[in-house]
């Protein structure tokens, strides 16, 4: 059950890289992210991939350290609370955490990878 919902979560967000794709794009360079309108794409391709990896369990080495190395690259890039302003400063904050609880998750998936 824990890997069914940990991976839904990403392929959820992964897919969301792909419907809001524009927004996003503008959000990522507002962070300055070099290439935001390719970079989303492609890291919500990771996401998805991630996902569908941890939830039926294949290649899980794989898809659980691609899952870490996207969170620790984004989460402190994207989600800065501590450059935000007062009015966003909340919402960077909860992602942030909310990141760092997935990450959390990746990494317990990749060490129960290595046990297989």
């Amino acid at each position: 059950m824990a890997r069914l919902l940990f991976g839904a979560v990403l392929v959820f967000t992964g897919l969301n890289h792909f419907q809001n794709t524009e927004a996003m794009a503008g959000y990522a360079d507002a962070k300055g992210i070099p290439n935001a309108e390719t970079m989303v794409p492609l890291s919500g391709g990771l996401l998805v991939f991630s996902g569908l990896g941890i939830a039926l369990w294949k290649l899980p080495k794989l898809a659980a350290g691609a899952a870490a190395t996207f969170l620790v690259a984004a989460t402190p890039t994207m989600h800065d609370f501590w450059n935000a302003d007062e009015e966003e400063k909340q919402t960077e904050t909860n992602a942030f955490l909310k990141n760092v609880a997935m990450l959390g998750g990746a990494f317990a998936f990749l060490v129960r990878a290595n046990d297989d």
